[in-house]
């Protein structure tokens, strides 16, 4: 039973979701329901990780996010000010590099959320060659602040919870 259904809770939600989006307890989408229910977990199998992150300091990672939801709300109100009242020949929109020490992929990937959800900021890249990452900053005036804001800001707890 365990090799057809691999998650019973992602099933029961998958079942409970179709019935909600047809809003029908009709039999045919009852067994579509199942079917689906049931194969969509065993397709997409290759994507699952093989082991799950272990968060070391839960505590961290709390205190990581509320930071960075502040951080998130006050680059809204600057990016908007800045597209709304600045010269677009006033803007310094530029690429930089930071040195990364993070090598965790949970790590990195909970980074790139928190880079990406900051307006005025998009993860590029890691270079292949170096454990750089590529950022597009909309409005770079001190490349240092944005080097020591990432490490210490970021990077430092993430360290903290994944690794």
């Amino acid at each position: 039973m365990r090799r057809w259904l691999l998650s019973a809770w992602l099933s029961a939600a998958l079942f409970a979701l179709w019935l909600l989006l047809n809003q029908t307890l009709d039999a045919g989408h009852l067994l579509l329901g199942a079917v689906l229910a049931i194969a969509a977990p065993l397709a997409t199998r290759s994507l699952q990780p093989l082991a799950y992150p272990r968060l070391r300091k839960p505590v961290v990672l709390v205190r990581l996010l509320s930071m960075a939801l502040v951080e998130i709300v006050r680059s809204g109100f600057n990016v908007s000010r800045i597209i709304l009242f600045s010269r677009p020949d006033s803007l310094k929109s530029q690429f930089i590099r930071i040195p990364l020490d993070l090598r965790n992929p949970y790590g990195l990937a909970m980074l790139s959320c928190l880079i990406n959800s900051t307006p005025g900021t998009v993860w590029v890249e890691i270079l292949p060659d170096s454990p750089m990452l590529a950022l597009h900053v909309f409005d770079l005036h001190d490349e240092q602040w944005w080097i020591d804001t990432i490490k210490s800001r970021y990077e430092k707890p993430l360290i903290e919870i994944f690794e």
